[in-house]
């Protein structure tokens, strides 16, 4: 493993751009390849999330390659979650209760762009745009690519390749049809899918919901969001069972059905979107699916980061998060002083992998949380006690969703296990009523309830650590 070394990496959005730039500031020439046009020329958003959420630990991998303050110029804070009813009440859940913790809404596109800048600055990257990759040689470290301007096939060799391209990842598929080695492979769906939609910006171009928000309308079994975006409209999204219930993507195929579906179960939403049925009959319905996948690696050859190795749901808003957590943990491993980069992969694997399943697993019950107990009088119950703890103890008490979200010091294994057990122990509490709640809660009330809630956390975790969990 040297400097001279030649790595081609596969894909150039928004996992593969980080990994590029942090690894030419490192030295190393690079040949970075993408099948889709140059985004910074061409609009390729159809289909895709336009707006995602940074938080802290997309932020860290930000920092490190000098690019975060570029990217905070294109975001729009979001301060907590305002829920949506039925009959168009809102309430306000903030996510957390101390001051300055919020994610921000960022267009993916910008983003990317961003990146791609910065990678372009460095002598060392060539980035190569319409190259799809057809086929990876595992053993020669070859890649052969369909080139969409010239219509031609030609083959690339280097000395170590990267596979940072997405949940569909070419170079995942090789580790599974080549048999090679013995590789462990799992991609679950949920039974929903999703669709987006726009809230345009009003006629003086600004937002017509609060900004200042991440927009839920929780129903139980499907739900729709709302992010903001910096031209004053919001990126829509419905999540949606494909086949099972009243309402689905299989039975909402008609303006009729769409129109009475939407005013039966959003009609504050829908008031807001004019091209409800042009939009919901002409976008894609997407899939949500989890990947998780072992090892990572093949010899001192290849290497799969980002969601080509841990694609998860979006509901807790880390899938772009955990990417830019990998490079910087990447970045961490190549400190260490190793020789080979298959004892780098596989240190990488070591550290990294228990951290992308637990994130994997809390998104899919974020998904559950969010379209139904978000409206639940315990869950608000719960909800009201973290902020009011957070807010008076800012450094002893953390919720699951801080921990996830704000405390990118804290593994996403850790913040698991400890936020479960916590979350247990909350819930267990109020349900048998051996914490007294009301509105204004004293500091000294509130002293007892973490007192409580720290003792039953560390009894739920000394059980877990009993049974093996």
């Amino acid at each position: 493993m040297n400097k001279d070394d030649k790595i081609l990496i596969i894909g150039a959005g928004l996992c593969g751009s980080l990994l590029a730039l942090r690894l030419a500031q490192r030295g190393f020439k690079i040949e970075l390849f993408e099948s889709r046009p140059d985004l910074r020329k061409v609009d390729i958003s159809a289909g895709r999330s336009i707006n995602l959420a940074l938080s802290d630990r997309g932020l860290k991998g930000l920092n490190l390659c000098g690019v975060a303050d570029k990217a905070k110029e294109i975001c729009i804070p979001m301060l907590g979650r305002q829920m949506h009813d039925v009959n168009g009440n809102t309430f306000d859940s903030k996510y957390s209760g101390r001051e300055g913790e919020y994610i921000n809404s960022i267009s993916r596109g910008d983003l990317n762009a961003i990146l791609l800048d910065e990678v372009d600055s460095h002598k060392n990257v060539n980035i190569h745009f319409n190259k799809k990759c057809t086929h990876v040689d595992l053993d020669e470290t070859s890649i052969e690519f369909y080139d969409y301007e010239t219509k031609e096939e030609f083959t690339v060799t280097g000395d170590v390749i990267f596979g940072a391209d997405g949940a569909g990842s070419v170079l995942r598929k090789h580790y599974i049809s080549e048999r090679k080695f013995l590789f462990s492979y799992s991609q679950n769906y949920l039974t929903h899918g999703y669709k987006e939609l726009e809230i345009p910006a009003d006629e003086n171009g600004k937002h017509q919901l609060s900004k200042g928000h991440l927009h839920i309308w929780p129903r139980g079994d499907f739900m729709l969001i709302a992010l903001p975006n910096t031209d004053g409209s919001f990126t829509v999204t419905l999540f949606l069972s494909y086949d099972e219930g009243e309402y689905s993507f299989a039975n909402l195929t008609s303006e009729e059905n769409i129109t009475a579906f939407f005013e039966k179960e959003f009609p504050d939403a829908l008031a807001l979107i004019p091209n409800i049925k042009e939009e919901f009959l002409n976008n894609p319905t997407g899939f949500l699916g989890t990947v998780k996948c072992s090892p990572w690696s093949y010899q001192n050859k290849t290497v799969l980061i980002g969601d080509a190795s841990h694609a998860i749901v979006p509901f807790y808003g880390q899938g772009m998060n955990a990417s830019f957590e990998d490079v910087f943990v990447f970045d961490e491993v190549l400190n260490k002083g190793f020789k080979t980069w298959q004892e780098v992969f596989k240190a990488f694997e070591k550290e990294r992998k228990k951290d992308t399943d637990a994130i994997a697993d809390l998104a899919v019950d974020n998904f559950h949380e969010m379209k139904d107990h978000v409206a639940n009088p315990l869950f608000k119950e719960k909800r009201k006690i973290e902020m009011d703890l957070e807010e008076q103890f800012p450094d002893e008490y953390f919720s699951k969703y801080a921990m996830v979200t704000f405390k990118e010091d804290i593994p996403y294994s850790e913040a698991m296990k400890k936020g479960r057990a916590q979350d247990k122990a909350l819930l267990n509490l109020i349900a048998d009523d051996e914490i007294n709640t009301h509105l204004n809660m004293s500091k000294e009330e509130l002293h007892q309830i973490l007192k409580t809630v720290k003792e039953e956390t560390n009894e739920i975790l000394q059980e877990d650590k009993i049974a093996g969990l």
